[in-house]
């Protein structure tokens, strides 16, 4: 393991750093280097006495130096370089300053940031991290993992860089995302940063400009397809078992059908889930269970619209067809209030479909007002359906326009509307328009961070519909209780339980999500929602990480959950 072994108390959490290293080795391991935070003994014991200034400086004076180097950088994208090689030097002060302000600072290392670094990765390199596999090493995978320098991995997030949210194929930049969905695990979770592997699988890119650029630092290829794709995952996948049997493998924007396939392919094989079909279903869920609290009305009385038939919006579909199913509704009658709209409109069973997409597309002859693809489109769904609930994934600046809101307003007194697509300039419509369209009656949530609304003289918080509130909470609430699998219904029970984070005076001025600066309250709701679930769906097992000798019940998951989370403070370093 490197220069240091991990002490754990009885709960799996880190307790102290045994440290086998001295002098600047100590200084330029993130893990064990304090900066001048060294304590005196220390500085003796690991002998890095006059490697460093004489002053002891205290984690948060350090944070306070850290706000005032970041505020004065120009950009959010230099600040993301600021976090990221202030997380290479410094971890445990990366995450302290993260922690100071969630709200500001997650803007920066996911959305919409993140997207920026994505596109600049190759350019902005500095050094590795996590692992990168290709053509090249895949057949050595297993040998790779072994010799990873941090054992007792508890998650990995994993991408083949394609479906990037917004901005498409990104190649090996593709592992930002990585990078910055582990910072948010350790945030919401406390799932320490020695924990997380970022992993990319970079089987090339059809990426025009990335192939042209010399600075590109990734495998300068066209993307493998067909069989031999499927292979090489094959043998990631095989590889990751082996060495991290209990580990969560997070599946990361892979595109469209890719996703699904490699989804179902491992969803027995591996304790694994995509964060961007099940995450994006789940968080949706959440906020139409709070405005379902606002409307003082069912799920099951709604018709659900999702414009943009992607990964995301059909892991949406699949979501509310799950929770209508578990209140005891049919399958067919699910499905027949629940639409989707890809770039062609309407989804009809009568045009050829990726695989994907057929669950949830409408028999022609089912529909009494749908004569021909011209009655498929997103205004003339929303009259002849009675749309309640209309959510975006389609990435289309402005689709939503007034008309499409009157349509709404035409429905129900409070539609409910989503434009989730990211990045921000990507949104479906502005909340501000939405309310001014809908005179404030509609319900509304972001996928990107928006600033509060005006209306009437009233400021409205908008919600922001973001993974964050469920991701976390899940991989927490799977490590915590053993589960040998990630089923389905952890994801109605995270919605249920994020949705139940909102407060009376929230709900009655119409906010759906709760603020983000909640997140780490929200994570550890929704892990003992989804710790029970797997007790009740009888996958939970002794917690892999832990002491304890028996199989969790809810009482003894709350206790481990509550027990078990990092906070970004210094450890005690002792000498092995």
């Amino acid at each position: 393991m490197g220069i240091y072994d991990l002490q754990f108390d009885e709960y799996g959490n880190t307790k102290a750093l045994k440290v086998s290293a001295k002098g600047n080795a100590v200084l330029f391991h993130n893990y064990t280097n304090k900066g001048v935070a060294f304590s005196e003994e220390e500085r003796e014991t690991f002998e890095i006495s006059g490697l460093i200034p004489p002053e002891v400086k205290s984690l948060s004076r350090q944070v306070l130096n850290a706000q005032e180097i970041i505020a004065g950088k120009g950009s959010d994208f230099e600040k993301f370089i600021y976090i990221r090689s202030l997380f290479d030097r410094n971890a445990t002060l990366a995450h302290a300053l993260l922690a100071s302000d969630i709200t500001g600072y997650m803007s920066i290392v996911y959305t919409p940031t993140v997207g920026l670094v994505c596109q600049h990765f190759s350019a902005m390199f500095r050094q590795g991290n996590g692992l990168h596999f290709y053509p090249g090493n895949i057949d050595n995978a297993e040998k790779i993992l072994r010799r990873y320098e941090r054992g007792d991995i508890r998650v990995a997030v994993v991408t083949d860089n394609q479906g990037i949210l917004g901005i498409g194929d990104q190649g090996a930049g593709g592992q930002a995302i990585c990078l910055g969905k582990l910072m948010l695990y350790t945030q919401g979770a406390g799932i320490a940063p020695w924990h997380c592997l970022p992993i990319s699988l970079d089987v090339g890119t059809d990426n025009e400009k990335l192939l042209s650029d010399p600075k590109y630092i990734g495998w300068h290829h066209r993307r493998l397809t067909g069989d031999a794709y499927l292979e090489f995952v094959e043998k990631f996948s095989k590889a990751f078992k082996t060495v991290f049997p209990k580990a969560i493998c997070q599946w990361e924007d892979f595109s469209k059908q890719n996703a699904f396939t490699i989804r179902d392919t491992y969803v027995d094989e591996m304790i694994s889930f995509n964060d961007d079909i099940q995450g994006t279903g789940s968080v949706a869920l959440a906020g139409i269970l709070a405005a379902m609290k606002i409307k003082a009305e069912r799920l099951e009385a709604q018709v659900y619209l999702i414009h943009g038939a992607g990964a995301g919006g059909m892991g949406i579909a699949e979501q509310i067809e799950a929770a209508l199913t578990e209140g005891g509704m049919a399958v067919d009658a699910a499905r027949a209030r629940i639409y989707t709209l890809d770039s062609r409109g309407l989804v009809t069973t009568d045009r050829r479909l990726d695989p994907y997409k057929e669950k949830f597309a409408k028999d022609p002859a089912s529909l009494a007002w749908y004569e021909g693809t011209m009655d498929g489109s997103l205004e003339n769904v929303i009259e002849k359906a009675g749309v309640t609930v209309l959510i975006g994934t389609s990435g289309q600046q402005g689709a939503f326009t007034q008309g499409v809101v009157t349509k709404m307003m035409a429905n129900t007194p409070r539609p409910m509307i989503l434009p989730l697509s990211n990045p921000t300039v990507n949104a479906e419509a502005t909340p501000s328009d939405i309310y001014a369209w809908s005179d404030g009656k509609a319900l509304v949530a972001t996928g990107s961070p928006f600033a509060p609304v005006i209306h009437r003289g009233s400021e409205y918080r908008i919600g922001q519909c973001n993974n964050v509130f469920i991701f976390p909470g899940v991989g927490l609430g799977v490590i915590a209780s053993g589960a040998t699998a990630v089923r389905p219904s952890f994801f109605t029970a995270a919605a249920h339980a994020a949705a139940g984070c909102m407060s009376e005076e929230e709900l009655k001025r119409g906010v759906l999500f709760p603020a983000v600066d909640r997140l780490h309250e929200v994570t550890l709701k929704v892990a003992k929602a989804v710790a029970r679930a797997a007790i009740r769906d009888g996958v939970a097992q002794k917690c892999a990480f832990s002491t304890f000798d028996h199989q969790m019940d809810s009482a003894r998951v709350d206790e481990a959950i509550d027990h078990m989370v990092w906070k970004p403070a210094y450890l005690p370093l002792e000498a092995s």
